[in-house]
């Protein structure tokens, strides 16, 4: 059995909920990346990427400089053990139409497991592992 902790991303960007979607649009360019995680003090609330701050923020008029993370976060949040199956978090995935799961143990944060993580470990030949194995190009 191949677990999620083998291949779960350790190397996560945190916000307060209360942080702008600015501010995590700023973090998201500096560091190259398209998410972050949400938290309220040292519980997970979710997840914004940078299409959830464009397509439910900026696309609803939300102002960017006061909008809150936490205003635009789905709060329905799915979480996985680093000792979980990488196949039934891969099930989870399909069955919540998430992209992304905060893998917690002990009540805090560990990693972060995306669907590219589970191509490139499950099927390394796909489109899917190739694209999400190269260097960011932006």
């Amino acid at each position: 059995m191949t677990t999620v902790g083998e291949f779960m991303t350790t190397r996560l960007v945190t916000m307060d909920g209360d942080d702008t979607l600015t501010a995590a649009a700023q973090e998201m360019r500096d560091r190259a990346i398209g998410d972050v995680v949400v938290t309220a003090g040292d519980d997970v609330i979710g997840i914004v990427t940078d299409r959830d701050i464009t397509v439910r923020g900026v696309a609803e008029s939300m102002n960017p400089d006061t909008t809150r993370l936490k205003q635009i976060t789905s709060r329905d949040l799915v979480t996985v053990s680093q000792y979980d199956d990488a196949v039934a978090a891969a099930d989870l995935m399909r069955t919540y139409a998430v992209r992304r799961l905060p893998v917690i143990d002990d009540g805090k944060l560990v990693g972060l497991v995306s669907m590219g993580d589970l191509a490139v470990e499950r099927e390394p030949q796909s489109v899917l592992a190739d694209i999400s194995a190269d260097e960011p190009n932006n």
